[in-house]
């Protein structure tokens, strides 16, 4: 969310940017959101001046009360004077009306017009125009043919989508016995992962308030992806980003306690409104998974280094997994109207011979922290807004697709890489059932 200052003092650069990200349907807003601005405005001065007015005329209102005592002349004098300030008060709650009214309309605009990307962000209307900027590790394809992802869960038994659709329907899963126990040893070799990086670990509400969705997501994300707990104020989370950004909502936090970088568990839960493949018999795309996660706060000078760390951390971990990943810049019009600047870390998939989305890295500047009124105050006293950045850490079972077939072995056996045998009770390798 920009500053309403920002876009009176540079309507310009506000629609080239909107124009950058290929949302000409928005420019009218700017010119629209100004407009209002300037009323609104107008409307504060002329109800700051009454109240001035009006606690002048009370003044003198109980002057000529007093003298109308000794002179009774002096009495339709005051009652002259108390009229004019009655008629003040009606207009002054007609002004404050009209500020609540227009504040609220400049508030839903600004919540639309899309956040300034950085000047390195790829141009381009789709994700068809993300720009892949570097790979790490080799991409091998092996000699030998590996089974659908759910079909290889199946060989180890570790996988039950039929019952699943008897009992919650399509796009959810019961996973079972090693690949379970694979699933939870991931997330739990993510969290102290994280931990080793300096992170502090965290477990966070997963049910939030409408005003924290709002303040962490832009109205169309909210849209397509939220469930709404029904006769509440309350929302699932679809992801821990949103109740870990939320922690720090109305907050002014002293700046020797920035950055505060974090990493946090939980289940996530989307709608994936208008989703391709969620019909598809897999684990792709799903209602329901379980992420491990990370979050930065910080000073805004410190934010682009943040983003170059988040990313390079996933890289680093799912190096360790004998993943091969690349990253992949996100274009303008494949970023989320809060986010200054994304990437994607994309793993390797054997079998589709392709990179697929494991990972996303984001810095969104000062839009969830304006939203939200998340503030610090700097070392000469004055309050400043935040900046915030999240990325995946790991997303089971989703990344357990990338695992099993980059570590699939010719007898049909999956090897455990060894940072990851502690969390499986030792085992080298799963074998078939």
């Amino acid at each position: 969310m920009l500053d309403i200052k920002f876009i009176r003092e540079n309507p310009e650069i506000v629609k080239e940017n909107i124009r950058k990200k290929f949302q000409d349907q928005k420019l009218p807003l700017v010119d629209e959101v100004i407009a209002l601005d300037a009323e609104n405005r107008a409307a504060i001065a002329e109800a700051q001046e009454l109240r001035t007015q009006r606690n002048m005329l009370s003044k003198e209102v109980g002057k000529l009360m007093g003298q109308a005592k000794k002179d009774p002349s002096k009495l339709e004098e005051a009652e002259a004077v108390k009229a004019q300030v009655k008629a003040q008060a009606d207009r002054l709650a007609e002004l404050e009306q009209k500020e609540t009214e227009l504040a609220e309309k400049i508030r839903k605009i600004l919540l639309v017009i899309p956040n300034i990307i950085d000047p390195s962000v790829p141009i381009g209307p789709d994700d068809s125009c993300n720009v892949e900027v570097q790979r790490f590790g080799e991409a091998k394809i092996p000699e030998f043919d590996i089974p659908y992802h759910v079909d290889l869960m199946e060989r180890f038994g570790g996988i039950d989508l039929d019952a699943a659709g008897r009992v919650s329907g399509n796009g959810f899963y019961y996973l079972l016995g090693d690949i379970a126990r694979l699933h939870e040893a991931v997330l739990a070799y993510g969290r102290d992962f994280m931990i080793g990086k300096g992170f502090t670990y965290c477990i966070p509400p997963f049910m939030i308030h409408g005003n924290v969705v709002e303040g962490v997501m832009s109205q169309t994300d909210m849209d397509a992806m939220m469930y709404k707990i029904e006769g509440e104020d309350l929302y699932l989370i679809g992801t821990s980003e949103h109740s870990m950004i939320g922690r720090f909502i109305d907050q002014i936090l002293p700046e020797e306690n920035l950055p505060q970088t974090l990493t946090s568990y939980s289940p996530c839960f989307r709608k994936e409104k208008g989703a391709h493949g969620i019909e598809e018999r897999g684990v792709y795309r799903i209602h329901q998974f379980e992420k491990q996660e990370m979050i930065v706060v910080c000073r805004p000078e410190e934010s682009k280094d943040w983003y170059e760390k988040l990313w390079q951390y996933s890289v680093e971990l799912f190096r360790s997994l004998d993943i091969p990943v690349r990253q992949l810049e996100c274009c303008s019009g494949d970023l989320a109207d809060l986010k200054v600047k994304s990437c994607d870390i994309e793993a390797w998939s054997p079998r589709q011979q392709k990179y697929f989305e494991v990972c996303s890295c984001s810095n969104l500047g000062d839009a969830q922290a304006r939203r939200l009124k998340i503030r610090y105050r700097d070392e000469n006293g004055k309050i400043q807004l935040c900046h915030t950045l999240n990325n995946t850490c790991v997303a089971p079972p989703r990344m357990l697709i990338a695992f099993l077939e980059n570590n699939l072995q010719a007898d049909g056996s999956v090897k455990i890489p060894e940072v990851l045998r502690p969390y499986m009770g030792g085992k080298e390798f799963l074998e078939k059932v």
